[in-house]
């Protein structure tokens, strides 16, 4: 056998040595009526683990290409060369060839661990099931008639929706706009997706904040696109630095999550937000302005957007019901010039035909009721309460071996951890205790730093969930 396998390449070992014993199926080097090599001798050969060997023809039994016979060894499987030659395909090689990128291994991890496991979870950046308004719902789904239709809806999502929408920004947000400048979204999520899809091309630069959510979106690698950092402080980020990254490398888009900015939960202060948007006026640079969490002020004071003092359209602003009313109704929306909205509603249109009437409507009679701001009231008053508790159990657990800043709204909190430690492994042993958290070079961030998401849990489990995090560190310290 004169393949070997490449230990310089990402690919893990297992899967090359699937693949070349697929190819070898195909090519004849494996001939149907003899046994394949054992796990032993492949593993002799090659001078690779027995394990890899045991993983590779997991791979091809799942994908019916071997079977595993006791007593007989392993042979190539009698479906693929029947009397029409038919041949499962390999999906291994679709799967890697595919130009949509996936997310992380880490993230993947994450979501795994969280998804099927019952761990304190103060990693998912959404809000728990106690803070979801269901008594106010389940009023409007059972006392009042669905009157929509079950059809497609307009391109731009339903009318109703976008003026209720109108009005809410204008009373919560501050922002003057209309219906035709405003598009419905399956979540924030896929706002982003079609800014990047429809209005920029491979090759193009953009400036993305460092740490930041959207450093770990694999969006803007599938697109081809060049992201620029700017590092955020406790203001935000530098406008002198933006105008400076602009000179060098031609940025033409700006992404900002300037209120309570998911990790850190900075907020721009004044000064920068209006130069920000002078840097944008200047030299005529789009700014993306994500916002889920300025409604979450702890203070009371509103955060004026981004998009609120923006006189000149340089603004394309997104945000979405899943931080402040349920994730599960997938609403969210942009707000832009009407050329612009057209366009990606063209392209939402081609995605799914528009969104789901039944969600639209359930959405619209929330945001006129008055139960919308009794429930944004009491949101907050709750998750200050459990922005409270992870700050004292942080404190009484970890003390000084850790450093950070208390949010003022949101729903994160960014943590350096001052002791030297291996991410990986603290996550691994984190697990083991039952608690989850989101390493820090995941936002793209320097080493050393978690975040801690407050909303998924209660004040208990908050407090369970930092004394188990501060244990495993201890515990590799």
């Amino acid at each position: 056998m004169d393949w070997k396998p490449d230990r310089k390449v990402k690919k893990a070992l297992y899967k090359q040595l699937a693949e070349y014993i697929e190819n070898g199926i195909a090519d004849g080097t494996f001939p149907p009526d003899k046994p394949l090599p054992s796990e032993r001798k492949l593993a002799k050969e090659f001078n690779i683990n027995r394990s890899t060997v045991v993983a590779a023809y997991d791979e091809l039994e799942a994908n019916g290409l071997i079977q595993r016979n006791r007593g007989s060894g392993t042979t190539i499987s009698k479906d693929i060369w029947g009397i029409t030659k038919k041949r499962i395909p390999s999906w291994n090689r679709y799967i890697e060839a595919g130009s949509f990128l996936p997310n992380q291994p880490l993230i993947q991890r994450i979501r795994y661990e969280t998804a099927g496991h019952k761990l304190i979870n103060l990693a998912s950046g959404e809000l728990s099931e106690d803070l979801f308004p269901k008594k106010f719902l389940r009023a409007i789904t059972s006392t009042r008639s669905f009157a929509g239709s079950l059809g497609y809806d307009h391109p731009q999502g339903n009318k109703e929706l976008r003026e209720t929408i109108t009005k809410h920004v204008r009373e919560y947000r501050r922002i003057e706009t209309n219906p035709s400048s405003i598009l419905i979204t399956s979540g924030a999520q896929q706002a982003l997706h079609l800014v990047v899809q429809c209005l920029l091309k491979p090759g193009d630069a953009v400036a993305l904040e460092d740490p930041s959510y959207n450093y770990n979106l694999p969006i803007f690698k599938t697109a081809g696109i060049k992201p620029y950092f700017l590092p955020v402080d406790k203001d935000g980020i530098n406008p002198d630095e933006l105008l400076a990254l602009y000179k060098k490398h031609r940025i033409r888009m700006i992404f900002l999550n300037s209120a309570f900015q998911n990790p850190t939960g900075s907020t721009l202060n004044e000064t920068r937000r209006k130069s920000i948007l002078e840097i944008s006026s200047e030299y005529g640079i789009p700014i993306v302005e994500d916002d889920p969490y300025s409604l979450t002020s702890f203070t009371g004071e509103g955060i004026p957007t981004l998009k609120s003092m923006d006189v000149h359209g340089n603004v394309l602003y997104i945000s979405s019901l899943s931080k402040i009313v349920a994730s599960g109704l997938r609403i969210g929306w942009i707000i832009g010039p009407v050329p612009v909205i057209e366009r990606l509603s063209d392209a939402k249109q081609q995605i799914d035909f528009g969104h789901a009437s039944f969600n639209q409507w359930i959405a619209n009679d929330f945001l006129e009721s008055e139960s919308f701001h009794t429930h944004f009231k009491n949101l907050v008053k709750e998750l200050e309460k459990r922005r409270n508790q992870i700050v004292t159990s942080l404190n009484h657990f970890l003390g000084d071996q850790v450093e950070f800043s208390v949010p003022q709204g949101g729903i994160h909190l960014w943590c350096r951890v001052k002791k030297d430690y291996n991410e990986m492994q603290l996550l691994e042993e984190s697990i083991k205790r039952g608690v989850i958290f989101v390493p820090g070079s995941t936002m793209g961030s320097g080493k050393g730093f978690v975040r801690f998401t407050f909303a998924r849990e209660d004040e208990d489990s908050i407090h369970e969930g930092i004394k188990r995090f501060a244990d495993a560190l201890n515990y590799l310290s």
